[in-house]
């Protein structure tokens, strides 16, 4: 029996979830730092170095990361991209959560989730309402 396609984009929202996290963490962890490791990566999303390394593969076979061992790690062009949409789609939809009224702790730890799920027509919708309603 096929899957019903809401499944299979769930499925591949989830897998890109994870992608989207990191590199958005890389980024972060290199304007802040100047450098990204994958001990501070593991800190910071609570989970081992061993489960850290296993996403650091997978980011690299995607061209999403670059990486050597015992160095920092670097975004590739593609990477940056990603990071830079998935920052942005965090910013439009934590700014229309608050605009209906969600309390800013709130609307940050929804936008983290949400994010990674929005539809391009939604996504589209919430930033029509944001430029009706504010200064964005």
């Amino acid at each position: 029996m096929a899957k019903p396609l809401q499944f299979v984009k769930l499925r591949r929202a989830h897998h890109r979830e994870k992608a989207e996290d990191y590199v958005e963490m890389i980024q972060d962890l290199l304007e802040e730092q100047g450098e990204a490791r994958l001990t501070e990566l593991a800190k910071r999303f609570g989970v081992s170095t061993v489960t850290v390394h296993k996403i650091i593969e997978r980011l690299q076979k995607e061209n999403l990361i670059d990486a050597k061992p015992y160095r920092s790690l670097f975004l590739t062009p593609k990477g940056k991209k990603l990071a830079t949409q998935s920052r942005r789609r965090h910013q439009i939809v934590h700014h229309f959560l608050k605009s209906i009224g969600v309390p800013e702790e709130t609307a940050q730890i929804d936008a983290e989730g949400i994010e990674h799920h929005v539809s391009p027509a939604t996504l589209q919708a919430f930033k029509k309402h944001l430029k009706k309603h504010s200064n964005l």
